[in-house]
């Protein structure tokens, strides 16, 4: 009788077992797929590649839908259906310059200038105060008339907050432990600045400059009790400043009223929103094609312009919406978790969270889940001022990605390229922590 070979018999019972036919492909390539992600990763210019291609696609993405939404609005005011959407790329273009800007500018030259640019966005917000300096527009005194052009100075002092906050943390790390430290000076020139916005009034930017101080104290390192001391704070500021105004009052009704407010009132614009998402579906009606924006649903352009998204792209059109902003979030903290610079850390995230942030409170409303506020889709919705200052944002991002360590060390032995050289981006250079400031030896005293 024959016997079997023992070491062809180990052999086969250690032999993995063979893949099924149909799905044993499809795991390999997977599996080749997940490696090649892990790989690309980890090199060196990743989180370069991923934030300009979020920026890239989100300004397309936002102009093609500005487009759509103010045609039927445009031509109706002016005879031309491109008249919001030149106006929005006229700003494009300014916001181009500042995003070279902000990708040109070293990170030290930008943290000397922080206070002298929020003390300029404090005076502009002063500024337009006064009759005469400041235009008038939807019950709010929150514009400088230039022309046919507006200019909104609070985008611009939430820029300069960031910078300015980040600087004077960064600057007491070391005893953000204690309160003291923690509050002075960020928490009394941002009540200064709410102050000022609340005087407009502009409750939307009152609520974004809101989330920037409690951001910055969060990634800055301040304690959780002291962060939920001032988050009550502001619910209690928030339902007070919302019970005071009569139009607050009805947004906030109409929100807790939601499917029994009356659909012709105060929740007109809401629920129109709801019926444009709905009529969606799927795939959308197609692009060009939504019926919402023929005077249906107000904004349509501007802050409600991501249920324009969900009517004529559907819900893939709306998901690829949310996909780019968690990129984006990923990319960001992604940023701000490589830097060896703590003010650069803390910008980048800081920046990061307050654009998402911004994105999910605007979706949240005009999907239901909100009471409105009017905050914009950052690069999407229609508006000038936001559009250049938030391309200036990612000109900061994008700046912080070329200093990460493994960036710079690549870039000046590999070179920057054809498009650096054009744009005469200096090479980034390594960070190095100087020995003593002279805030951190006031604190320590």
């Amino acid at each position: 009788m024959a016997t079997r070979s023992p070491g062809r018999s180990s052999a086969r019972r250690s032999a993995p077992p063979e893949p099924d036919g149909r799905f044993g492909p499809a795991r390999v390539a997977v599996g080749r797929g997940a490696k090649a992600l892990e790989a690309w990763l980890r090199r060196p210019l990743t989180s370069l590649h991923l934030i300009l291609g979020v920026w890239g696609l989100l300004t397309l993405f936002g102009l093609v839908m500005v487009l759509s939404a103010s045609s039927v609005e445009s031509f109706s005011a002016g005879g031309s259906s491109y008249s919001v959407f030149v106006r929005q790329l006229a700003f494009c273009a300014g916001g181009l310059v500042l995003f070279w800007i902000g990708l040109r500018v070293r990170p030290a030259r930008m943290r000397a200038v922080a206070p002298w640019l929020l003390l300029l966005g404090v005076l502009a917000l002063v500024a337009v105060l006064v009759p005469g300096l400041g235009v008038t527009r939807n019950g709010s005194r929150a514009w400088f008339a230039i022309g046919s052009f507006s200019v909104q100075p609070s985008e611009a002092v939430k820029v300069a907050l960031t910078l300015w906050g980040a600087h004077v943390l960064v600057a007491r790390r070391k005893v953000m432990h204690r309160w003291k430290h923690a509050l002075n000076p960020l928490v009394p020139v941002t009540l200064l600045v709410l102050a000022l916005l609340v005087l407009e009034p502009d409750m939307g930017m009152a609520v974004s400059v809101g989330i920037v101080m409690i951001v910055l104290l969060y990634f800055g390192g301040a304690p959780m009790k002291l962060l939920a001391t001032i988050g009550v704070g502001a619910a209690a500021g928030a339902v007070v400043l919302g019970l005071t105004a009569g139009y607050r009052v009805s947004r906030i009704t109409s929100f807790l009223e939601a499917g029994s407010a009356d659909p012709l009132g105060p929740a007109y614009q809401a629920t129109q929103a709801l019926y444009s998402l709905a009529d969606g579906g799927l795939f959308g009606v197609g692009l060009g094609q939504g019926r919402a924006k023929w005077d249906y649903l107000p904004n349509a352009h501007n802050d409600f312009i991501f249920a324009i998204i969900g009517e004529e792209l559907g819900m893939i059109g709306a998901f690829a919406v949310l996909a780019l902003f968690a990129t984006l979030a990923y990319t960001g903290l992604r940023i701000a978790r490589r830097s060896s610079d703590p003010w650069l850390r803390l910008v980048a995230a800081t920046t990061t969270a307050t654009l998402v942030i911004q994105a999910a409170i605007n979706i949240g409303y005009v999907v239901g889940l909100l009471p409105v506020t009017g905050l914009q889709l950052p690069l999407i919705s229609s508006g000038g001022t936001s559009m250049v200052v938030t391309m200036f944002l990612f000109g900061i991002l994008t700046n912080a990605a070329r200093h990460e360590p493994e960036a710079v060390a690549a870039l000046r032995a590999n070179g920057q390229g054809r498009i650096a050289t054009i744009l005469r981006l200096p090479l980034p250079e390594p960070y190095r922590a100087p020995a003593h400031t002279p805030t951190q030896r006031t604190v320590r005293r």
